[in-house]
């Protein structure tokens, strides 16, 4: 049983730490900007809760955290009351948010004078995933923290991997951002034209879902597109803050990201439209209401 700290309870954090105490049976503190999350959580899992960052990684051999981007994340870490001042050397730091390779290595080189061990640990699966256990993790940092990290982040998660040094968890998860985005935009043009070529949308799918086309994302969620329903998790404004930051990475190593691009303006549209909050597969939103009506 390891003394550990978990920082950050949205819809993420919450049944990720949940999983941790009751699969790993951890002695776990956790800390929460808004106390009352953090009240729930204590009340449905047990532990406890702190009043500051630094206090929750008081003495803690391992800190987790997964906040909302670049500000938040370095407000909990190295602001007045963040975590670095309550760690000691040896102390492992695991970021799950999705934030900038650049906050990612600058964070690495301020732990690492503290002689803390920090590793960029990005998710992917969404909130379900969080809530099954069943997230994707792609770790940046060096390989004897990570195997220290590793079977504690197994308790909710079914595959883990160090993809290299600091800042590569990040880079493997705009990755990952850059293939969903450009997915989508397919997955949704292909079902907007099934619709407008009257073909049942039940058959097509079942049948090329067999093939070369299929896709998580199609499995999951061509049927909930088709009905025009987008409450299922990562949400279109969560997905812009990524793409901004695969757009600006693009800009600092030279790759070239036309599709990526286009469908980040698509995603603008869609905001504009009132649906900030739909998840990402609202995309199609916008070919239904562009769709022109029969004259």
């Amino acid at each position: 049983m390891a003394k550990v700290a978990w920082i950050g309870l949205g819809v993420m954090g919450f049944p990720m730490a949940g999983h941790l105490l009751a699969k790993g049976g951890h002695d776990i503190t956790v800390y929460n900007r808004n106390g009352v999350k953090a009240a729930a959580w204590v009340d449905q899992y047990g532990g406890r809760s702190a009043p500051t960052p630094a206090a929750a990684a008081l003495a803690a051999e391992y800190v987790f955290c997964c906040v909302g981007n670049d500000d938040d994340l370095r407000a909990v870490t190295t602001g007045p009351e963040g975590a670095f001042r309550g760690m000691g050397a040896s102390a492992v730091f695991i970021d799950h948010t999705t934030a900038s390779a650049q906050a990612a290595r600058d964070l690495n080189a301020l732990a690492a004078e503290r002689g803390i061990a920090f590793l960029d640990a990005p998710v992917s699966g969404g909130q379900s995933g969080a809530e099954n256990g069943i997230l994707t993790v792609m770790a940046g940092g060096e390989e004897e923290a990570f195997v220290r990290a590793k079977p504690l982040i197994e308790t909710y998660a079914r595959a883990v991997n160090r993809i290299g040094g600091s800042g590569a968890g990040q880079l493997a998860k705009m990755v990952n951002q850059i293939a969903i985005a450009g997915l989508l935009q397919g997955l949704s043009e292909a079902i907007a034209f099934a619709e407008a070529a009257s073909l049942d949308l039940d058959i097509v799918m079942q049948t090329i879902s067999k093939g070369a086309a299929q896709s998580w994302q199609m499995d999951n969620r061509w049927r909930t597109m088709h009905e025009g329903k987008f409450d299922f998790g990562f949400a279109v404004d969560w997905m812009r803050k990524d793409l901004g930051m695969c757009l600006d990475e693009a800009q600092r190593n030279g790759a070239k990201l036309p599709v990526t691009s286009l469908v980040d303006t698509y995603y603008g549209e869609v905001q504009r439209m009132g649906g900030g909050r739909w998840d990402t597969s609202s995309l199609i939103a916008l070919l239904k209401a562009h769709k022109p009506t029969a004259s």
